[in-house]
């Protein structure tokens, strides 16, 4: 393990750590230029709205793929990642959830759930029921628009997916991958140094771009060699971005603040 790794094991981040605070107007995200500030009034609201925050430790079901729930959340700190099973077991990874991402929105459309979310970090949410999603989007209309532009940026992310896993070769995936989620982490403050903490293994990974594990481990090896990325001890350093950049076909695109439920 290098010194990088052994910083991010032994002095997190204050983001991946926190806990939620009480009131929604104190909300440590809300302080990230990455996301938009919100009216007294929206707070308002989503501070009533509120049922309260849970933590779930790292591998445990934050939403249940075959089953029923009653509520929606807003990951506050740590990792997840959405997926689906089919039925001989095989997993694909829709996509990872980082703090500020809203969750559960998808299966307001659909009878039961249609894909589970696990927890790949400690992870503490901010809970909302369910039942009460539209009264308060009827109160505050702008919370609705908020929704939609949250839901179109997750389907643009699902269209990169689809785009990386259909057309991008082995390395390109990989690349992409590494250059996708670290610049997502950057965003909400969880890099530091030219790393990340990185808690997916390759399994995770082979999961997520549709390839073998065998397939991916050799992938993974390849880039180290080529000195373009170091990947240990739950850390993720990037070496040379520009390069990894270029061979994953990534390009950043301006961003605007996201909303944050």
């Amino acid at each position: 393990m290098d010194g990088y790794s052994r910083r991010v094991k032994s002095e997190p981040l204050a983001l991946l750590g926190a806990s939620c605070p009480t009131g929604c107007k104190n909300c440590g995200l809300r302080a990230n230029s990455a996301f938009l500030s919100g009216s007294a009034a929206e707070l308002d609201a989503i501070a009533d709205f509120r049922q309260g925050t849970r933590v779930v430790e790292a591998g445990a079901t934050i939403v249940p793929e075959h089953g029923t729930s009653s509520r929606l959340f807003t990951l506050y700190s740590g990792w997840a990642f959405r997926y689906k099973t089919l039925s001989d077991g095989r997993r694909q990874i829709l996509n990872f959830l980082l703090p500020g991402d809203f969750i559960g929105l998808q299966d307001e459309f659909a009878d039961g759930q249609t894909h589970g979310v696990e927890a790949a970090t400690t992870c503490t949410l901010c809970v909302f029921p369910r039942d009460r999603l539209w009264q308060v989007l009827h109160s505050q209309p702008k919370l609705g628009y908020d929704l939609t532009w949250l839901a179109a940026r997750e389907e643009k992310m699902v269209d990169d997916n689809l785009v990386t896993n259909g057309r991008r070769n082995a390395i390109e995936r990989v690349a992409m991958l590494l250059m996708h989620l670290y610049r997502r982490a950057e965003r909400v403050g969880m890099a530091h140094k030219g790393g990340i903490e990185f808690p997916f293994n390759q399994q995770h990974m082979a999961d997520a771009l549709g390839l073998s594990l065998v397939h991916t481990n050799k992938t993974l090896r390849r880039l180290r060699q080529l000195g373009l990325h170091s990947l240990e001890g739950g850390a993720l350093c990037i070496l040379n971005a520009a390069a990894l950049e270029s061979l994953g076909d990534y390009f950043e695109r301006p961003l605007r603040p996201v909303p944050l439920i």
